[in-house]
């Protein structure tokens, strides 16, 4: 018999090391290293496994037709728009968010839909009782909804439950850090147990062409906590994302096989569940602060989706030897870049003031057009001068101060003339890509210098009178100096 290889196994990163360290070598995070058997039951002599001849399989060429994955459409169009159209027959998904986000809330609506639908959905639950979960589709409206509930942790007993009868269309496990496999010797939640148990629910459905949805934990850094492998493993891994006093959440595809990773869901946390948000636009525009200096609507692209947001910025004068720079929302270097720019080319010091920068809703942006929103908002905030109410900004900034063109202008202004904005600034290069602008006036902007200029002659600066005023009353009184 072989003897089983004990390692200790990062539950962070899943690396193996020959000895216990405080420290992971390859992730760096400190007292996660566990002893693990990492060989397990399955282990078999050398000699057995070099004598063993593998089977023939029949190799295609390149030519010949091939049919689009069918997909099962699970009843909410923004889940849908995310997953590229709907569930494909066979494919895993893994769901990642915050404890009590809404994880279990969005996935139990998804199965009552489909079972209503008439396919047979069954919801598998490792952290909570049968009962808790019949209270929440109590709360939801949906205890009448066909869905098959159980709770069980092993997955050899659930593969043959499900095996057994019609093979179920969508299957939910919650959560896969519950999971275990007589497979390997270890605990629930270590990272060889949640590699081994992801790989026989992956097996089972690839062989029975069932759709199958793992929920993840996440870490203190937002990332699904467990081995990386597991996101190599699965066809597709969903982020539901959301701050804890705002009550929308976003679903945002970080990977998937069969459908786009640009595209997200929109969601409106409720008494009664989640509520598909169809516009997007509408709820983060909802509370904005009309007149207000430092603020601009930003008109960007989520996938194939239009969505304005607004974006606040604050400037004020510090007494720190080094600024502070704080942005949410946002990329922090595409900051220091526009900030950068405007003192380099447009004349706007900043070196003295704390910089701000929030993207209001708690929406994260990644493209680099709202490089010409941020900047507007930054001169706004600094001169004390609104902006525009009926107007939206998009363009990229190049490191020269010339504004670079950005994708689907015409997207991004139907969708503003639609919420009944009445002009854009955008790139000057732009102008001959728009196709149907609905009506607003265009502001093309060359260089990010005719910007500022535009932005500081509308409002007044503050005075160095009452700038001196605040400095020195900021000063302690045995620092002054006596005047006279």
């Amino acid at each position: 018999m072989a003897k089983n290889a004990l390692s200790f196994v990062c539950q962070n990163c899943g690396a193996a090391h020959n000895r216990w360290q405080g420290k992971c070598e390859s992730c760096g995070e400190w007292n996660t290293l566990v002893e693990e058997d990492v060989t397990g039951a399955t282990t078999m002599p050398v000699s057995i496994r070099s004598r063993r001849k593998g089977r023939l399989f029949a190799l295609e060429t390149l030519t010949g037709k091939s049919h689009e994955a069918p997909r099962l459409a699970s009843g909410m169009a923004e889940l849908d728009r995310v997953t590229g159209g709907g569930f494909v027959r066979g494919s895993v998904l893994l769901v990642g968010g915050d404890p009590g986000i809404g994880k279990s809330t969005l996935l139990t609506q998804a199965t009552s839909l489909m079972a209503r639908a008439g396919h047979r959905a069954v919801y598998i639950s490792g952290e909570e009782a049968v009962a808790q979960v019949r209270l929440r589709a109590e709360r939801l409206g949906l205890a009448d909804a066909p869905v098959q509930l159980a709770a069980e942790t092993s997955v050899e007993d659930i593969v043959s439950t499900l095996s057994e009868g019609t093979v179920p269309r969508l299957i939910v496990i919650d959560s896969i850090q519950t999971m275990w496999t007589d497979t390997v010797e270890s605990a629930p939640g270590t990272v060889t147990q949640v590699r081994a148990s992801a790989q026989a629910l992956i097996r089972f459905a690839k062989k029975s062409g069932a759709a199958i949805i793992l929920v993840g934990h996440v870490t203190k850094d937002g990332q699904i906590a467990g081995p990386r492998v597991v996101e190599h493993m699965v066809d597709a891994v969903l982020s539901f994302e959301g701050e804890g006093s705002q009550q929308f959440r976003i679903l945002r595809a970080v990977k998937n096989r069969f459908g786009p990773t640009d595209e997200i869901g929109v969601f409106e946390m409720t008494g009664l569940g989640l509520r598909e948000v169809s516009n997007p636009s509408e709820l983060f525009l909802s509370e904005r602060d009309l007149g207000s200096p430092g603020t601009a609507v930003f008109a960007g692209i989520e996938g194939t989706r239009p969505v304005l947001v607004e974006l606040q910025a604050l400037v004020a004068p510090t007494s720190l030897g080094t600024p502070r720079r704080a942005v949410v929302g946002w990329d922090p270097s595409r900051l220091s870049m526009v900030l950068a720019v405007l003192e380099a080319h447009c004349g706007v010091k900043l070196s003295g003031h704390d910089v701000y920068l929030n993207v209001a809703g708690g929406l994260r942006i990644q493209e680099p057009a709202a490089d010409l929103a941020a900047a507007a908002a930054l001169v706004s905030s600094l001169v004390n001068a609104p902006l525009p109410t009926d107007a939206v900004y998009f363009g990229e900034i190049s490191l020269s101060g010339a504004i670079r063109p950005v994708a689907q202008t015409s997207a991004r202004l139907k969708e503003a003339a639609k919420l009944g904005f009445l002009r854009a600034v955008l790139p000057e290069s732009a102008r001959g890509e728009v196709g149907g602008d609905g009506g607003l006036v265009l502001n093309t902007v060359g260089g990010l210098t005719s910007l500022v200029a535009d932005i500081a002659a509308r409002g007044a600066p503050k005075g160095n009178r009452e700038g001196a005023a605040m400095e020195k009353n900021a000063t302690p009184a045995r620092f002054r100096r006596q005047e006279g």
